[in-house]
């Protein structure tokens, strides 16, 4: 049978905002996503609409990150026409079952997200090569609430990364303290080589991008809305990252403006 031309060499496209902060930057444009991030971010949403919310739009984040960057191999599958037509198999690419894949469960804003895509990754992908490891992270403040660091108080690293796609399911990248504390880790401390590091935001900020473009420079990074609320109305006029040193998305203690309030202590209900 000869090959559909269609199905040969496949090239995804994901919508992205228009920027300027780097190829590796991948800032989602989806009028539905939006919409559901603006409904997460609402003081009027509480549990357990904002653990369904989160579930929504990680698992499109995931369709699109596994689209843009995961590896695909060529095919032949039977379908259940076969029996009646010796045509009735796909014949073309897929996403490559095999590729081992990690979901970092950055705790505790990145626990709920990170099973969410281990689930997802689970269906899609051979479940012996996917596998979920646990970093227990949290931001330093001094006593005027600046960050000055993260405190990493321990993990649990179920192998090496060798050959291996690892995600960082993290919904808000404010400072990129942790996502560089978790990067840096898996470069020098856990073993093997990974074909790719994907940080997988909801929210980030420009800030973020500074720190993490420059510490991370082969990091992946996939955000459904660049926040930079607190920017003068000149820079938001322009396309972000042209006026990259002048854009502030933080407030003065390092959360997020607009932001959705503190996420890891809505997703958990604990704000201690």
């Amino acid at each position: 049978m000869s090959k559909d031309s269609q199905h040969q060499n496949l090239q995804f496209h994901a919508n992205e905002i228009t920027h300027h902060y780097g190829k590796n930057v991948h800032l989602v444009s989806s009028p539905l996503m939006l919409s559901l991030l603006a409904k997460l971010g609402s003081p009027a949403t509480h549990q357990p609409q904002i653990n369904e919310l989160v579930g929504m739009l990680y698992s499109y984040l995931m369709d699109v990150t596994i689209d843009s960057v995961f590896p695909k191999k060529q095919v032949a599958v039977e379908t259940r026409m076969k029996s009646s037509h010796p045509e009735a198999e796909y014949e073309g690419e897929i996403i490559d079952p095999q590729t081992p894949v990690v979901s970092v469960d950055l705790a505790r804003a990145g626990t709920f997200p990170s099973h969410l895509c281990y689930n997802k990754l689970n269906y899609l992908m051979n479940p012996e090569l996917v596998r979920q490891d646990h970093f227990y992270v949290a931001r330093v403040s001094d006593e005027n609430g600046q960050v000055t660091g993260v405190n990493v108080s321990g993990s649990k690293i179920g192998g090496d990364v060798e050959k291996a796609i690892v995600l960082f399911p993290d919904p808000m990248g404010a400072t990129g303290g942790t996502i560089v504390q978790a990067y840096d880790h898996y470069k020098k401390e856990v073993g093997g080589t990974p074909i790719l590091m994907v940080a997988m935001h909801l929210i980030i900020t420009p800030e973020y991008l500074a720190k993490v473009t420059k510490a991370c420079p082969d990091l992946h990074i996939f955000a459904l809305r660049l926040d930079r609320g607190l920017s003068a109305a000149h820079v938001l006029k322009e396309e972000p990252g042209k006026l990259w040193k002048e854009e502030k998305g933080l407030s003065p203690i390092q959360y997020i403006v607009p932001g959705a309030g503190g996420l890891g202590e809505i997703l958990n209900n604990s704000y201690c």
